[in-house]
């Protein structure tokens, strides 16, 4: 199954400010758990748009229960967890498991650079 995740960055505390934070461009963080079934369900349709969205999204991993200094950090209450970063800021996130669609129309407009402005048509 590891092999299957070459597009997904395995965070941990010590890399997660080079690998999220000091990267230019949009970043998802998957803040997981082993143990959370529906984070099992996620997983996989995370490891598909990585592929799809490889050179245009940077897809990382975090297992909370690893790194309890970084789910404080960002209030993480429940998994999955996805957050959206540009530029070393948190722009969006996203709670629970989400439809395919759902998910699918985040990573895309995660992956268009648009900033979820109130006023941005999306037509």
């Amino acid at each position: 199954m590891k092999s299957d995740m070459k597009h997904l960055i395995e965070l941990t505390e010590s890399n997660f400010d080079r690998e999220v934070l000091k990267t230019t461009g949009p970043v998802v963080v998957d803040f997981y758990a082993h143990w959370c079934g529906p984070c099992k369900m996620t997983a996989p349709l995370l490891e598909q748009f990585a592929t799809e969205f490889d050179g245009k999204l940077k897809f990382t991993k975090l297992n909370v229960d690893d790194s309890p200094q970084l789910t404080g950090r960002y209030g993480i209450t429940g998994v999955p967890t996805l957050m959206l970063f540009e530029d070393g800021k948190q722009i969006d996130r996203v709670v629970g498991v989400n439809s395919l669609q759902a998910l699918k129309t985040w990573i895309e407009r995660a992956a268009a650079s648009a900033p979820l402005a109130p006023n941005e048509s999306t037509v």
